[in-house]
């Protein structure tokens, strides 16, 4: 039974954890959902991960609008939060609106994520009022990365931790139904965590935020260019790819694949053809 806005809030509440990991395409979202992962995020990073681009920033709307779709069909009951990219709100209002109608109409989203602070509150109020619901993004926000001097922990000294647990408060009362912390140190996530009524969601920020966000491929070890620090791999995918890859180019060489039980077989004598 797909889970709702209501339910992942009410998580919080019963001091159950969130669960989300990244899905870009349906098989994956249909081992997750599987799984018992509680929220899929087809998140901008496929860009890296899956596109193979240096930031997450060449990402357009197709692309978003693409994966978005495959992990629905891939899981067709699974709570599916879209990305919002990169120029998907900085032209304005109404252009975020129409880019989040997208995401849902046509990704089968159920909610969007929107990076950034009190300078996208107006945003994400006017998106939660076409009846879209919104997941912040707070902290290390890779969009913008630059802007904050790279891919850097956020919230170091007092002057910026107050600013993103005030950035945090806004978002709520702007009606986000969530925040991702990103590179936050653990105590600045806490009091986030304390402060607002809606659930944190944490990537590289500690253990009290109220679930855990990890990139699929960063925690199943198929992406290898590199590992951030706040990432536990669970399993080594690409050591077992590449095995089983030079397995399979081994045996077609040497003349063992396809075997008799891979093949076809006809009671008629094809060499008759050559006769005609």
């Amino acid at each position: 039974m797909r889970k709702t806005v209501k339910d992942i809030i009410a998580m919080k509440a019963a001091g159950e954890k969130v669960t989300m990991l990244t899905a870009y395409d349906a098989p994956m979202a249909g081992l997750l959902y599987d799984a018992g992962v509680d929220v899929l995020l087809v998140g901008d990073s496929l860009g890296m991960v899956v596109l193979g681009y240096d930031s997450t920033v060449p990402v357009t709307m197709a692309d978003m609008v693409h994966h978005s779709a495959a992990v629905r069909r891939g899981a067709p009951d699974a709570f599916v939060v879209g990305d919002m990219p990169f120029g998907a709100c900085q032209t304005g209002v109404r252009d975020a609106v129409l880019n989040a109608l997208r995401l849902m109409k046509e990704g089968g989203c159920d909610a969007v994520k929107v990076e950034g602070g009190g300078l996208v509150c107006s945003v994400v109020e006017s998106i939660v009022a076409a009846g879209i619901p919104v997941m912040g993004h707070l902290g290390l926000t890779p969009q913008t990365a630059g802007a904050l001097g790279g891919f850097k922990v956020q919230g170091r000294d007092l002057d910026a931790a107050q600013i993103l647990l005030s950035d945090a408060i806004a978002l709520e009362a702007a009606g986000a139904c969530g925040i991702v912390l990103e590179c936050v140190p653990s105590g600045l996530a806490e009091m986030v965590t304390e402060s607002v009524s809606i659930p944190t969601i944490g990537i590289g920020a500690g253990e009290k935020c109220d679930g855990q966000v990890l990139v699929v491929d960063d925690m199943l070890g198929l992406f290898e260019r590199f590992t951030p620090k706040f990432v536990k791999q669970y399993a080594s995918l690409a050591t077992l790819v590449r095995e089983g890859v030079e397995s399979y180019t081994r045996e077609v060489r040497d003349g063992s694949f396809p075997a008799e039980q891979h093949s076809f077989k006809s009671s008629c004598d094809y060499r008759t053809l050559l006769k005609k």
